[in-house]
């Protein structure tokens, strides 16, 4: 390669990297906040609760305009106070008893120091994608293994089935030992991939927003898995279609290993 090409790409991955270093500057100089032992608890709860909120609107809307009720996969159900406020009580407990313990313990042993250079955008989207895909086929294994093993879906993973019409606030009802099997995924697979903070970041808000959007109970023009070509996303209707049959769609995102293994269903 030419010393002009080999310059031109220095140029080009500069250009690409300076896109993200304006935001990333941001972050870094809110460090008392980010470097803080509270950032990533406070984090994760914001942006679940943010994105649970509009649809709970919409709950609260939906039997008042009926025109919203095209949009519902079980037009007829509404969530109750009753039923919402245990989800999000759960929700806050795991996060202040299990969570917080863990995140404070990983400070004590000294939070990694933040690179001053952003990372590049393509690298950015490259490790967000892969880290979405180990992390669906991690869970489509484990999701299998719970369901096929009685005793592990007894003692795990019914807890999340108990509301068979799924709504946004209901994505994190879960036991302690599934909460932490997802967060272990996460963690590895950014380890694995070395991932940029900003990286790290962007892809917990998108997973989070994915596995609510999955389980919201709205399917609208807009929706993730109609903005996906060939099929290759399940989204709401896909996951839907678990929490009412049990046996079927086990992926949380993508529909590979339930079409390679025969587990894909459509209504």
């Amino acid at each position: 390669m030419s010393c002009r090409n080999t310059s031109e790409l220095h140029i080009l991955g500069s250009s690409d990297q300076l896109v993200l270093q304006p935001l990333w500057d941001q972050l870094r100089a809110r460090d008392a906040l980010t470097q803080s032992p509270l950032f990533a608890v406070l984090f994760s709860i914001s942006t679940y609760v943010g994105f649970c909120l509009p649809f709970v609107v919409l709950d609260v809307l939906c039997p008042w305009v009926p025109a919203l009720r095209r949009y519902k996969i079980h037009p007829d159900f509404s969530p109750t106070a009753r039923q919402m406020l245990p989800c999000l009580g759960q929700t806050l407990y795991q996060h202040a008893v299990f969570v917080l313990p863990l995140t404070l313990l990983s400070w004590a042993c000294g939070p990694a120091p933040w690179p001053r250079e952003a990372p590049e955008l393509l690298q950015l989207a490259r490790h967000v994608l892969g880290c979405l895909l180990l992390f669906d086929a991690e869970f489509f294994a484990w999701h299998v293994l719970h369901h096929k093993v009685p005793w592990l879906y007894r003692t795990f993973h019914k807890m999340h089935h108990r509301n068979s019409a799924s709504f946004a606030l209901a994505t994190q009802y879960m036991s302690a030992w599934e909460l932490f099997s997802l967060g272990f995924f996460d963690a590895v697979n950014v380890t694995l991939l070395q991932c940029h903070p900003l990286t790290v970041l962007v892809f917990h808000v998108l997973n989070i927003w994915l596995s609510v959007e999955d389980h919201s109970g709205y399917d609208f023009p807009w929706s993730t898995h109609r903005l996906v070509p060939f099929g290759w996303y399940g989204g709401v209707t896909h996951h839907d279609l678990h929490h009412s049959q049990f046996n079927c769609n086990f992926a949380p995102y993508f529909t590979h290993w339930d079409r390679i293994l025969g587990t894909l269903r459509s209504k």
